[in-house]
């Protein structure tokens, strides 16, 4: 970063990206911490079970949160249009930290499937509330590297997870780190400022409306779509792989509960997603985000091929594929996060972010739920989460044919 982006950023500025760092890292660690300790979950809440049923609920737990990420996204989006990005960010995180908490005291499945939506509805709602106040406020020479370092916020938080469960036996105990991002919220109320941007355009807005304002309107109809499958195609992939592969390790280690390799390879997730984040900014600045997000789909294509088709045993090999395939995810997310956003004006960004950002979690919620029946059906959840890295070469494919396109303001 050369010194004249730095002179632009403001304490403010330093503020505000912390508070969104923090609370897209917790969030992360939330999103995670039902995937690393689900065998441990389910055993408890379940006791003597058949296999079939744990599996089945199991799905159900992972899926319920994507679905609340989804609807959590876009409502979350809107709520941020009409009040203000400030009101959502807050909201958000206080949505997941609360139910996360709870989640530790839940005695039964369904009480901790209700928990796990309410948390998914605030995790959607803070990756696309952060991202569109940082948007708004931060300075426009550096603005694509801070979005791309704010990408890494969430694996930073996957990388917790693994350390969490890696230390802590108690699934409730762990749980309890959400009162850490609750605090976040309550310090928040007084130290975040509303988006100058937003308070501008809202102000216009009242003394005159413009059909540009509606989300679906024809104008930007295009650009909706095109941005809701790139974004997707990437999402169901990167969800159903991480949801499950600490599942999938297990079924590759017979012989012990394998609570340090699941936990290690969340670890490597969140290190290699961490790694990729943090250069997605350089990446578009020196290629572009078309050329990136080619580059991230192709990757991610060749990677999943590598990781689920060539190991039928557990080996310290799998972590090192985990690394790089987890790297290219975390590149593509700082990517999109930059790409998005800048489609769509002020007036109707928070709801086309959301948008773009959380109805292909519907499908990634479907596809969570399904893997667990096709690993029945295919013989093993290395062949099922194959199966659905296949979308990434539609990902890629969209990309390809794709053109760059940014809103002037």
């Amino acid at each position: 970063m050369t010194i004249a982006q730095r002179k632009n950023i403001t304490t403010y500025h330093c503020t505000l990206f912390t508070i969104c760092f923090l609370a897209t890292a917790f969030a992360g660690t939330i999103s995670t911490l039902m995937s690393v300790y689900l065998p441990v979950v389910v055993k408890d809440l379940l006791g003597n079970k058949i296999g079939d049923e744990i599996s089945n609920i199991s799905a159900y737990i992972n899926a319920v949160f994507i679905f609340g990420a989804a609807f959590g996204g876009f409502i979350s989006g809107i709520i941020s249009d009409k009040t203000g990005r400030k009101t959502a960010v807050i909201f958000s995180i206080l949505l997941y930290s609360v139910f996360t908490i709870l989640t530790s005291f839940m005695p039964g499945w369904w009480e901790v499937v209700i928990c796990r939506f309410l948390s998914g509805f605030g995790l959607g709602g803070v990756l696309v509330t952060t991202t569109t106040i940082m948007i708004e406020e931060w300075p426009s020479k550096s603005r694509a590297i801070f979005i791309g370092i704010l990408s890494i916020s969430m694996p930073v938080g996957i990388f917790s997870a693994g350390a969490i469960q890696y230390n802590i036996a108690s699934w409730r105990t762990a749980f309890l780190i959400g009162i850490i991002p609750a605090c976040i919220a309550v310090i928040s109320i007084w130290l975040l400022r509303e988006s100058e941007i937003w308070k501008s355009t809202n102000l216009s807005n009242s003394i005159k409306k413009d059909e540009n304002e509606n989300v679906f309107s024809k104008t930007y109809r295009k650009e909706l779509i095109v941005g809701s499958l790139i974004f997707g195609t990437m999402l169901i992939g990167l969800w159903a792989i991480f949801s499950w592969v600490p599942t999938w390790i297990q079924s590759l280690i017979t012989d012990s509960d394998a609570q340090k390799e699941r936990g290690l390879s969340m670890m490597m997730f969140g290190f290699g997603g961490l790694t990729g984040g943090f250069i997605s900014g350089w990446l578009v600045n020196s290629i572009g985000k078309r050329k990136s997000m080619i580059l991230c789909f192709a990757a991610c294509s060749f990677f999943s091929l590598i990781l689920f088709k060539t190991n039928s045993h557990f080996s310290s090999v799998i972590y090192i594929e985990i690394v790089i395939l987890a790297f290219f995810f975390g590149a593509s997310q700082g990517v999109l996060s930059v790409y998005i956003p800048n489609l769509f004006p002020t007036q109707i960004r928070g709801a086309a972010t959301g948008f773009c950002f959380n109805i292909g979690r519907i499908f990634t919620a479907t596809a969570v739920l399904f893997v667990g029946v096709l690993e029945v059906a295919l013989g093993g959840y290395g062949s099922a989460l194959f199966l659905f890295s296949l979308i990434f070469i539609i990902g890629l494919a969209l990309s390809y044919f794709t053109k760059e396109k940014e809103i002037k303001e």
